[in-house]
């Protein structure tokens, strides 16, 4: 299949536990021009780096609030203290003009896309074992251990609801991983 036979203005859905690269790979699938990263909305502080309107949309907690009571949500959900959510407008415009929307979210917010029927490719990114994973999220050295721990308990909650999911990847190599999703979404490798 070549890239231009690609369904125009869908969604794909991509989740994994924090550490399972798949940021690494909505990153490397929006270098094509038809594909667009959806930003979230987060009450989470911004990490070292991190650009409001880039990497999320950083809010108060009484900002994220006042969004979720006006309906302005696809989805939201809480994830380890901090509450995360994609805005849906810019998704449906961005579909809507025939281009393809990442969005990366929590298992939360798939279950609550499948429960109201959003039509998606659903891909859920797994680390090859729980030690390797650790690894990964030891290895940031941007979280204390309390954060890390929390992340890990999520992540083996995570992983028993892949289920949720269309398809399955497991990360071992990056490289590798990226082009098994583009091939997923419908790009040659």
């Amino acid at each position: 299949m070549s890239a231009d036979a690609v369904s125009p203005g869908r969604l794909v859905v991509v989740s994994g536990p924090s550490g399972s690269g798949k940021t690494s790979i909505c990153k490397a699938l929006v270098e094509d021009p038809r594909v667009l990263f959806s930003v979230s909305a987060t009450t989470r502080g911004k990490r070292a780096g991190e650009v409001d309107g880039r990497d999320y949309w950083f809010l108060s907690e009484s900002e994220f609030e006042e969004r979720v009571s006006a309906g302005e949500f696809l989805e939201h959900a809480r994830y380890n203290g901090n509450r995360y959510g994609t805005l849906e407008k810019p998704v449906r415009d961005t579909i809507a003009s025939g281009r393809i929307v990442i969005l990366e979210i929590e298992v939360q917010g798939t279950r609550l896309l499948r429960d109201n029927g959003v039509e998606a490719l659903y891909v859920f990114i797994m680390p090859p074992s729980l030690e390797e994973l650790e690894r990964r999220l030891r290895g940031r050295q941007t979280e204390d251990e309390d954060t890390i721990e929390g992340r890990l308990e999520i992540a083996r909650c995570e992983m028993d609801m892949s289920h949720l999911y269309d398809h399955v990847v497991i990360n071992k190599d990056l490289e590798s991983t990226i082009e098994a999703v583009r091939r997923l979404v419908g790009f040659e490798g």
